[in-house]
């Protein structure tokens, strides 16, 4: 085994030699790499449903001494993934010159990160956490024209989290009977950057009415729907490109997402369960062989 290759490498390559059970236990591991191999033997082999043997004959085929020799060489690859992308500025940008487009975009996206997570209020974060994750307050979410993206992926998300969560439709005739059932308390997300859409502000104004509480996300100029809003956060969208970038919005949704789904655990973790149950009744995802 060539073993200038990564981990995942050698393991892609030896595929095709290795026997049913090793090839199962191989596949578990590209699927999870590197964090399913980081842990001890045993339950390595119970998470891929094979014997300790099987992982120790598989590590052995790909010429490693034995699992800890394997670990040993996993645990630097992992190192360096970690540490040189962080120290070392030409991991990513040695091969290509100083003014390439990769270098200036990624230059610009890392700006934009660090300074709007300089500007966000910790405070004001945990209590728009604390509102998405309430069981007692119903969630919806709405972008524009854009950033209708942004509040489909949150929601896809978390209704995983938390029941009663509810995307408005881009089709701006379905969101009035939307709020008409919008209740006090309830919780509307609402997306809107640069250019501000008339209808997006609308739809908050009558939430607000409505009695629901609004979470604003929006670029540094900051939406006119912040008037309606209980909670603002301004991201930094700057690109070189004709469009702003979505990638701090992006950021800023995964946060909440893992900030609801840390208060929600006790509930969240059966809705999981049971949904990885039906995915698997439905066969809905394909099996790796």
């Amino acid at each position: 085994m060539d073993k200038s290759l990564t981990l995942d490498d050698q393991l892609r390559a030896a595929l095709s030699a290795l026997t049913p059970a090793e090839r199962q236990l191989a596949t578990h591991i590209l699927s999870h790499y590197p964090v399913a191999a980081l842990g001890s033997i045993t339950q390595l082999a119970k998470a891929a449903l094979v014997s300790t043997p099987t992982v120790v004959r598989l590590v052995q085929k790909m010429g490693y001494k034995g699992y800890p020799d394997f670990q040993n060489s996993l645990r630097g690859e992992v190192e360096a993934m970690l540490v040189t992308p962080l120290t070392k500025h030409d991991q990513w940008a040695g091969r290509v010159p100083d003014g390439h487009i990769l270098n200036r975009f990624a230059e610009a996206m890392v700006a934009n990160m660090q300074a709007t997570l300089n500007q966000i209020d910790h405070a004001a974060f945990d209590a728009a956490a604390v509102l998405l994750a309430d069981p007692k307050r119903r969630v919806f979410a709405v972008g524009g024209r854009i950033t209708h993206a942004m509040a489909d992926y949150f929601t896809s998300l978390m209704k995983v989290v938390r029941p009663e969560v509810t995307l408005l439709s881009d089709n701006s005739s379905t969101w009035p009977p939307a709020l008409l059932d919008m209740a006090p308390g309830d919780v509307l997300l609402v997306f809107d950057i640069r250019r501000y859409e008339n209808v997006v502000l609308q739809v908050a104004e009558m939430a607000r009415e409505q009695g629901a509480e609004v979470i604003l996300i929006t670029d540094r100029w900051v939406s006119p729907a912040a008037s309606f809003a209980s909670h603002t956060f301004a991201c930094h969208i700057e690109a070189p490109s004709a469009w702003d970038s979505n990638v701090t919005l992006m950021v800023l949704v995964e946060t909440l997402l893992a900030a609801v789904q840390d208060l929600t655990w006790g509930v969240t973790e059966g809705r999981m369960r049971r949904l990885e149950e039906l995915y698997g009744r439905t066969r809905f995802f394909r099996r790796h062989r």
